[in-house]
């Protein structure tokens, strides 16, 4: 039987790959195409767009592993597209997506109804853009339920991580830079390519081994933190859930 902390363990590269795999999507082309937006620009003003029309600085809060110049031009370069229209059509992506890929798979009612008091009963503090993602409606269908409901739970362990990077006095790039390969996001190959998607400015400095030792140590706290989170489910729910997750090592 999982305990908590192994559930949030074993879990966390499907709900990563699924959770956010949609935000490079053709369906999210088809945004930037539709209202003449660079790719970031769509990514930002929708993803983030859950804080509403706000400043660049407070987007730059959330966003905590891109550049701060970056946040500021794609967040500021979208403001043609509203902010709650573009999390509309964000979810919208987000949905399509899920049928495209999930469509066929029968393990999406489950997994959406054993996510849905995981993400309902968690506390969203230190978290805000899973705090707004939580507020979205849900659609009806099980794959694009399933498919926003592992994206809300990316926010979240996404916001505790960046709390545990900050407390462990690494710098973004930092951490980055040393994260192992299972902590690397959609399919990445080393933290130098993360680096160079987030836009950072090269050249790189190899991480030390002290700057290793705290990325590792942030990861397992970061388990530490989302093991409360699941702690919702039981044993045989936390085993089903690892179970239906499964999907993603065949696709």
């Amino acid at each position: 039987m999982a305990h908590p902390r192994t559930t949030a363990a074993r879990v966390k590269t499907p709900i990563g790959q699924f959770g956010g795999g949609w935000m490079i999507s053709r369906e999210v082309k088809a945004i930037c195409d539709d209202y003449g937006l660079g790719p970031r620009e769509a990514y930002f003003r929708g993803r983030c767009g859950v804080l509403g029309e706000c400043a660049a600085d407070v987007v730059t809060s959330v966003a905590v592993f891109f550049p701060p110049e970056h946040v500021e031009a794609s967040w500021n370069g979208g403001r043609k597209l509203a902010a709650d229209r573009a999390v509309a059509l964000y979810a919208a992506a987000c949905h399509e997506w899920g049928r495209r890929k999930l469509g066929g798979y029968d393990g999406c009612a489950r997994i959406a109804e054993l996510l849905e008091p995981v993400v309902e009963r968690a506390s969203p503090v230190g978290a805000p853009l899973f705090a707004g993602w939580r507020a979205v409606p849900l659609p009806d269908d099980p794959p694009a339920r399933a498919v926003q409901l592992m994206h809300v739970v990316r926010e979240l362990r996404g916001g505790l991580h960046a709390n545990a990077v900050i407390a462990a006095g690494l710098h973004p790039l930092e951490a980055t830079l040393a994260a192992e390969h299972d902590a690397l996001p959609l399919g990445r190959s080393s933290g130098e390519d993360v680096a160079r998607f987030f836009t950072w400015p090269e050249p790189y400095e190899k991480p030390g081994p002290e700057v290793v030792k705290r990325r590792a140590a942030v990861e397992e706290n970061t388990d530490d933190l989302m093991a409360e989170v699941f702690s919702v489910l039981t044993d045989a729910e936390s085993d089903e859930l690892i179970e239906l997750l499964r999907f993603g090592d065949a696709r």
